[in-house]
């Protein structure tokens, strides 16, 4: 599966405390859990012994333990105790096959393949730039569909009317496509925006630069005319948690240290709850590649990420 490459945002890293979680990705159930060094790890969601969910059980010294029976599994998968055979040593062939869980941008990603690349995020290393997530957000919708959503421009004026744009502004200006080694970026774009990030207090002109970075990653670098020197870097992180399902991340890199956390993150929720009704009423659910949906000029970043998404083998939450 050509998804399996990419690593997949599953959980806040805070969240993770000391019972167990149940996450899905790609249709596929995995439990997360501490080891007793506080280390995040992951492994399918299923005991080896009898099936059960390991998530129903608990985490005892770092092991996570099953609740059907309390086999025991310490962080690299191995079966470390069966109570009702104290003395016995149980084999390697009674283990769990582990996944590697990492940390960056204040969450967990699951890696299905020991080499899976987490998508960067160079605001990331600015210290200039205040850093919080917004989210999670569960969505019925899938991930490609709302990757697709966060590039489109011609949205504005009419979902995010009187915020974001308004009716009267929807025309859009030329914008490039240049493609890259993982995806492409989109430059040159502008919108009108009546409140364009939390701080602005009067419609002005915006420069948006899109960058594809992963199939379910993008990044929004937003830098308003009226108000000088104020950027806003905000990345998209969508876990697909299923072909028509997806969990929904925004890491925000800001200029603004005046607003508080709440305010942000306010400001973000009324700009994606707008787009989630949306989101969760098209039709099909999963983004079609192929035949299906007319397109028009104004399309173009979007044309570019169904091209890529066809291009790169994507078959997840997609049409062909």
């Amino acid at each position: 599966m050509v998804e399996a490459r990419f690593a997949h945002p599953v959980l806040d890293a805070s969240a993770l405390g000391a019972a167990p979680v149940a996450v899905r990705v790609l249709g596929d159930d995995f439990v997360l859990w501490r080891d007793d060094a506080g280390t995040p790890r992951a492994a399918p969601d299923r005991c080896p012994h009898r099936g059960t969910r390991l998530s129903l059980g608990r985490v005892c010294s770092g092991q996570i333990e099953c609740p059907y029976h309390g086999w025991r599994f310490d962080g690299a998968g191995r079966c470390v105790h069966i109570p009702a055979l104290p003395g016995f040593t149980p084999p390697a062939s009674h283990g769990l096959a582990t996944n590697t869980l990492s940390e960056a941008h204040g969450l967990l990603w699951l890696h299905l393949q020991d080499d899976a690349a987490r998508p960067r995020f160079d605001a990331e290393a600015d210290a200039a730039l205040r850093k919080l997530n917004v989210g999670p957000y569960d969505v019925a919708a899938s991930a490609p569909r709302i990757v697709e959503n966060f590039l489109d421009l011609a949205h504005f004026g009419f979902v995010h009317e009187g915020w974001l744009g308004d009716r009267a502004h929807a025309q859009l200006a030329d914008y490039r496509i240049e493609p890259t080694s993982c995806g492409f970026v989109a430059s040159g774009c502008r919108a009108w925006q009546p409140q364009s990030n939390r701080l602005s207090s009067e419609g002005s002109w915006v420069d948006y630069r899109y960058e594809l970075t992963s199939p379910y990653t993008a990044v929004l670098t937003k830098l308003p005319e009226k108000q000088g020197g104020y950027r806003d870097e905000i990345a998209l992180f969508v876990c697909p948690v299923d072909e028509e399902t997806s969990r929904v991340w925004f890491r925000m890199a800001l200029t603004d240290h005046d607003s508080s956390d709440e305010q942000i993150r306010a400001f973000q929720h009324t700009i994606f709850t707008q787009d989630q009704p949306v989101l969760e009423s098209q039709r099909p659910k999963r983004l079609p590649l192929g035949s299906g949906e007319v397109h028009c000029a104004a399309d173009r970043s979007s044309a570019a990420y169904r091209r890529f998404l066809r291009d790169s083998g994507i078959t997840f939450g997609v049409l062909p």
